[in-house]
């Protein structure tokens, strides 16, 4: 069983297209627009996923969790705005978890952290994670890429503290689910969504999900909701580098999930506990 996370966000929310875009841009919601269509994908396949949602779009739009719930998927915490966990303080950060709690009625249990930014000088998010009853949190990529990673963490689930991120901790409180990771062209990079998933070729992310499968580890994938929808994602004019991850192939990933899901079985992170 592979477990799959879905980063509920809008167009203006990946970091490559937040640090191009103008302070005095006026931005209008256009992807929340997708969640039926989604839901729709969801159920075809035969799937449960755990929606990892950006906090200000419940208040956007307040039917979220009842669509995601009512579907039998499960919530998770995405912050309220996708900010870096650099880019916030702890104070704020605990704030921004009481103030999401109260928009899903204490139902979420799970973090991810937007761009993966839980690292070293972050790791004090997940005390504030255990004090708020948090079970798991699925933001370390065992692999370097050029916006996150930690090289050499645990590629299995394990119990994660502040005090160690990379390895298992007895004592730790929280499960920590890294994203899928494989080996290409001789370099360990990750492979359970986003860029990887639009770019790399199908046969490396099945194999990479196989030899979890012999090691009885479970493939955690993620997939944002402008990657599922991408008619309702502008395409802004973007500094060369950052428009091609941002939009390359990005046609190529609701079809080459939606192949995985029909091999594979996957899950929401609730279901797999």
């Amino acid at each position: 069983m592979n477990i799959l996370g879905i980063d509920f966000e809008e167009w203006y929310h990946p970091e490559l297209i937040k640090k191009n875009l103008s302070v005095k841009k006026k931005v209008e919601p256009s992807v929340i627009n997708g969640i039926d269509k989604i839901l729709e994908w969801l159920r075809k396949n035969e799937t449960s996923a755990t929606f990892f949602v950006v906090g200000e779009l419940l208040e956007i739009m307040p039917e979220l969790l009842d669509k995601i719930i009512e579907n039998e998927h499960e919530i998770g915490f995405h912050t309220m705005h996708h900010s870096r966990l650099e880019d916030i303080k702890a104070k704020e950060f605990s704030n921004e978890i009481e103030k999401f709690s109260e928009l899903t009625e204490g139902r979420s249990r799970g973090f991810r952290a937007p761009t993966f930014s839980l690292n070293s000088s972050t790791s004090w998010a997940i005390d504030i994670l255990e004090e708020n009853d948090y079970l798991y949190d699925s933001s370390v990529v065992p692999a370097k890429s050029g916006l996150y990673g930690i090289p050499g963490a645990n590629e299995r689930p394990y119990k994660i503290s502040s005090r160690s991120l990379k390895q298992e901790d007895e004592d730790g409180k929280i499960h920590e689910f890294p994203i899928l990771t494989t080996r290409f062209l001789g370099k360990k990079i990750p492979a359970g969504g986003g860029f990887y998933l639009r770019t790399l070729p199908m046969k490396i992310i099945k194999n990479a999900i196989k030899n979890n499968e012999r090691n009885q580890i479970p493939s955690t994938f993620y997939i944002h909701s402008w990657e599922l929808t991408p008619e309702f994602m502008p395409k802004l004019e973007l500094p060369a580098k950052d428009k091609f991850i941002t939009y390359h192939n990005l046609e190529k990933a609701l079809p080459k999930m939606t192949d995985i899901l029909q091999e594979f079985e996957f899950t929401s992170f609730k279901k797999y506990f």
